[in-house]
């Protein structure tokens, strides 16, 4: 422990951070300082520079899970010092992490009996996974083009060019040739057939996404593999398909139990999904799942026995907090079938009614999908005095984070802003939303108004007349009385 000397005898007295010199001079920005500070005045400095930062629950660009019970956050700090690796010395938090593998991979229909364990692996998010996937495709691959006698240097990836980036990471890092299909104008996500026309002996697997980052939408995944069904029988190949669920695997389950994406599918070989997303933990978790274990090359699986016993791992690092792994347990046992599908149910709710709200407007084309992750996403339908990335610039003023960027290639001259509702945006803040976004188009008008024309009196009657609101405060007190009304049939029922 550190003893910082006082600069003055004063301050042996003086507890208050602000009356002391730690609160006129500046945090150190570029070397470490070389006196200590006391603890309270390092929090206090810290803790106010991270005011300047958004409010996690406001970002509405991310995915991520913002807000977990106050009991499993107990747990996440108990475990913090606990490094995962160190299998031999908390086998309790190993167990722990077996058993998420096993309900996860239970839940995506993997081909495991009663008491068999599943083949899976928790990450530091999907990234990680979906390398760890690849790494496996393209190994399998390379191992039977050898066992063949035929080239094993160039292997390609198909995937469409909606795709997180992360794909194109690992083709950039472990040397694969992506090839990508192209979006096109109201058809975000991948085409499965043009996907299968793109096929060849040397790909080693078709990257299908269950929730496109750009609207939220599932990718057709048994429409994939049953082309891909009929390709293979043609010509002999074995492609096999791996299905990217970091945001949709936690939500088709409980939402769409009947929807063919996983494991019942013949094709599909591995699954990623996102623990911190729909999983419902915070950042630092995610999941991959084997269909079964020769599906996973065991010459990609080390043994290192200098922790106290033989330890198999797959990972691209070694260390990795426990906390996370256990707040997925808790998550999932906390909140059962049950639970999860009461969320996701909310979700997709809240999302409907703020889809409703946007389309009432008039001002905006929705581009996402019902069926779907819980996004909105929407786009203009007149960029002429304003555009996407100027709402998206005044919500910032009202404490929103609601991203615009452009669609993928072929598709770009599209821009979009896009909502993620997450388990901790509520109602009350969906209409809360609704009511700013009213606010700044209301703003918008009136600092960029439109030219004046003859017609300008009778269009704007027309547009009253059409429902069009002048107003935020129109539309929002049309929205509490729709909710209203909502309440008092289901108390009349």
């Amino acid at each position: 422990m550190v003893f910082p000397k006082p600069s003055s005898e004063s301050d042996l007295f003086l507890y208050s951070n602000f009356a002391s010199r730690y609160a006129r001079d500046s945090l150190p920005r570029f070397s470490m300082p070389e006196n200590s500070m006391p603890k309270e005045a390092a929090y206090q400095n810290i803790h106010d520079e991270l005011q300047l930062d958004a409010i996690p629950k406001l970002n509405l660009a991310s995915f991520v899970t913002t807000s977990m019970e106050e009991e499993c956050n107990k747990l996440i700090m108990e475990s913090i010092n606990k490094n995962y690796v160190d299998m031999d010395e908390y086998p309790a938090t190993t167990d722990l992490h077996n058993r998420c593998v096993n309900m996860i991979a239970r839940m995506f229909h993997a081909e495991i009996g009663e008491n068999e364990n599943a083949i899976g692996a928790g990450t530091v998010g999907s990234s990680e996974a979906i390398m760890l996937a690849g790494l496996a495709f393209k190994k399998k691959w390379q191992n039977k083009r050898k066992a063949e006698g035929k080239p094993y240097d160039k292997p390609n990836l198909v995937t469409g060019s909606n795709v997180q980036v992360c794909w194109e990471k690992f083709a950039r890092y472990f040397e694969v040739e992506l090839r990508e299909v192209e979006v096109r104008e109201g058809y975000y996500v991948m085409d499965p057939v043009k996907a299968v026309e793109l096929v060849d002996e040397n790909t080693i697997c078709v990257a299908a996404i269950l929730g496109s980052t750009y609207n939220g939408e599932f990718e057709d995944v048994k429409l994939l593999n049953d082309q891909l069904l009929e390709k293979n029988k043609q010509t002999g190949w074995d492609t096999p398909i791996h299905v990217d669920a970091a945001s949709g695997g936690f939500i088709a389950p409980f939402l769409y139990p009947e929807l063919e994406w996983d494991f019942r599918l013949p094709l599909v070989k591995s699954i990623n999904v996102s623990g911190h997303k729909y999983g419902l933990v915070y950042a630092g978790i995610g999941w991959v799942i084997w269909r079964t274990k020769d599906d996973l090359p065991e010459d990609l699986v080390f043994h290192i026995n200098y922790l106290g016993a033989d330890q198999p791992t797959f990972t691209l690092n070694f260390s990795k907090g426990s906390s996370q792994i256990i707040a997925q347990y808790y998550q999932l046992i906390r909140l059962g079938h049950e639970g999860y599908r009461s969320i996701m149910e909310n979700c997709r709710d809240n999302a409907m009614v703020l889809k409703e709200s946007l389309e009432k407007s008039g001002h905006f084309n929705i581009l996402s999908k019902d069926n779907g992750v819980p996004v909105v996403a929407f786009s203009l339908k007149d960029r002429s005095r304003y555009d996407e990335f100027k709402i998206s610039e005044m919500l910032r003023r009202h404490g929103w984070i609601v991203p615009a960027y452009p669609m993928p290639p072929a598709a770009q001259h599209i821009n979009v802003l896009r909502v993620v509702v997450r388990a901790e945006f509520s109602r009350t803040l969906a209409e809360r939303l609704v009511f700013d976004i009213y606010n700044v188009l209301h703003e918008l008008e009136k600092l960029h108004p439109p030219k004046v024309t003859k017609n300008t009196k009778e269009e704007n009657k027309a547009m009253v007349e059409n429902g069009v609101k002048n107003t935020a405060l129109d539309a929002h007190r049309e929205i509490i009385a729709q909710e209203s009304n909502k309440r008092q049939k289901i108390m009349a029922a």
